[in-house]
């Protein structure tokens, strides 16, 4: 999970379905903008390019008893249908960072090794806790035979996207003035890149090694 700068100003149909008795928070322009705003990745395991995108409210609705929620701008988030549904456990209530107001990286500590997704958060952040556990069941919870499959494909398309950036990681300390190499990693390190969250963590944790990088570059941020 990344920081997302969302666009400011609601798409237009949010008002206009907002005085429907049943309108619609999921119409075309309110997807696009969070596809855009959201870089067509889920917030949660940030897998990219989805093919099953759905609006997903950070915080419940209650089959729309809490009214001032469901049309919420800022309450409707970009998700995949997988992580959509792990997260509809009502232990998540309300527990969950909003990657739009705050950065979660300032919390978490995403983990990939040996096959395996650990997120780790300050163990008194109860807020940091839940998205810490909410990340690590998306890509590890797997009590039935399709969330087996979908955590697999996750694992899988993360361990593909980090295979790739250690092999470009080592061209890079062999050749640190390449400048091919150093726009490769800015590029994997952006925020809108899948997984960023892993890479951005491991260079991190290996900062003495990459001090050469301007590491996930949003605007004129860094992670350095």
């Amino acid at each position: 999970m990344v920081k997302i700068e969302r666009c400011p100003r609601p798409p237009a149909s949010l008002a206009v379905e907002e005085k429907k008795k049943y309108g619609s928070y999921s119409e075309p322009d309110v997807v696009k903008q969070l596809k855009e705003d959201f870089h067509d990745k889920c917030y949660i395991c940030e897998l990219k390019n989805l093919s099953d995108p759905e609006v997903e409210h950070l915080k419940p609705h209650y089959n729309r008893t809490i009214k001032e929620r469901v049309f919420d701008w800022n309450n409707l988030f970009y998700v995949c249908r997988h992580c959509n549904l792990v997260k509809s456990s009502k232990v998540y209530d309300d527990k969950i960072l909003d990657c739009c107001v705050s950065d979660p990286e300032d919390t978490l500590k995403h983990v990939f090794v040996n096959g395996h997704v650990k997120i780790y958060s300050a163990p008194e952040d109860e807020q940091g806790q839940m998205t810490a556990d909410l990340i690590e069941n998306c890509f590890e919870k797997k009590d039935t035979g399709i969330r087996i499959a979908a955590c697999h494909h996750r694992i899988k398309e993360l361990s593909n996207t980090m295979n790739i950036f250690y092999k470009t990681l080592e061209k890079y300390k062999q050749s640190p003035t390449s400048a091919r190499y150093q726009k490769s990693l800015n590029q994997m390190l952006n925020r809108e890149s899948p997984f960023a969250a892993f890479k951005r963590n491991y260079i991190r944790e290996h900062i003495s090694d990459y001090l050469g990088l301007e590491c996930g570059k949003t605007n004129e941020n860094t992670i350095l």
